[in-house]
């Protein structure tokens, strides 16, 4: 039994270096990756403002939450090259001590612009009723791709010079490409948040707009892949 228990045991074994001499060894290959960045100017501002109210007669505090709400979407309207949406819609219970004393009520908006000037001003008219939750800068993705492109280009142009670098330095008068993997996805730079959360209050009439400087964000394509050295 022990005999038997043996020879089966070194069969898997066999079979193993069977399939192994079946496939084709792979020399003079070399794996190398290569990168490109560059800074580009955000050219997108995402906004997000809400209004929000508290007390023990539901009915009333959405009435006025959806009033603002409806006040805002017609102001945004009435600016050019602005997108607007409703977000957040939240009514929650208040409570005191396991007992519902009142009612919450939030609804939140978002703006979308690439004219800074105008949507600063719009924001600073919302603001007679409704808080800044966040003020955001990014890209828009007509801008993102044209960079990616360009640099794409250059980082091909980089991983073609380093493989003919590699051939010749190690002896060899030429190369074949194997596998070429071109990454631009990933999690990208966090847009720069231009304010703090605001308070749930109404700013008084005349409020000034808010300053708006959209700075930069990196952008960055890497090159993965590998080559094959031809015998000379």
């Amino acid at each position: 039994m022990q005999r038997l228990f043996l020879f089966l045991l070194g069969l898997p074994l066999v079979a193993i270096v069977s399939a192994d001499e079946g496939t084709p060894a792979l020399y003079d290959r070399v794996s190398l990756s290569v990168s490109a960045e560059k800074p580009v100017a955000n050219d997108r501002i995402v906004a997000e403002l809400y209004t929000e109210r508290e007390g023990d007669e539901i009915s009333q505090i959405t009435s006025e939450v959806n009033q603002n709400i409806t006040w805002a979407l017609d102001l945004a309207r009435g600016v050019d090259n602005v997108i607007a949406q409703t977000t957040g819609y939240v009514s929650q219970p208040v409570y005191k001590e396991q007992t519902i004393i009142g009612w919450r009520v939030r609804q939140s908006i978002k703006l979308e612009s690439q004219d800074a000037a105008g949507l600063s001003q719009l924001i600073g008219d919302l603001q007679k009723r409704l808080a800044i939750g966040s003020l955001i800068y990014n890209l828009s993705p007509d801008v993102r791709t044209q960079a990616e492109d360009d640099l794409i280009a250059q980082a091909l142009a980089s991983f073609q010079k380093r493989a003919q670098l590699i051939t010749g330095k190690l002896g060899r008068s030429s190369f074949r490409f194997v596998q070429i993997d071109v990454v631009t996805a990933g999690p990208s730079p966090r847009p720069q948040r231009l304010t703090r959360m605001a308070a749930p209050m109404e700013a008084a009439e005349g409020t000034v707009p808010p300053a708006i400087e959209g700075g930069v964000q990196i952008v960055r394509v890497r090159v993965n892949g590998t080559i094959e050295l031809k015998l000379n």
